[in-house]
């Protein structure tokens, strides 16, 4: 309604926006977390080893050189790891 046409008339607020279903994409970048998840999920046992790293490398600022005790670390879990499926 114009309100110029009709100076006594009461204005209307809009009615209420619906909020739209969630999209059945997922978020931008969800591709990318999954292959991560996948990776860190095939570690099995040598997960917390792996996380050690992470910590290490966030407190560190990905100072590499930091962190060789936990890369060590890990490499040595994963050598295990791979020595333990070929028996």
């Amino acid at each position: 309604m114009d309100p110029k046409a009709n100076p006594n008339a009461i204005s209307q607020p809009p009615p209420p926006t619906v909020p739209s279903p969630p999209s059945a994409q997922p978020p931008l970048h969800q591709s990318d977390a999954d292959e991560e998840d996948d990776s860190v999920k095939q570690l099995n046992e040598c997960f917390s080893v792996y996380l050690s790293l992470q910590d290490c490398l966030v407190n560190t600022n990905r100072n590499w050189k930091s962190c060789q005790k936990e890369v060590q670390a890990l490499k040595a879990c994963n050598e295990k790891r791979n020595n333990d499926k070929r028996k």
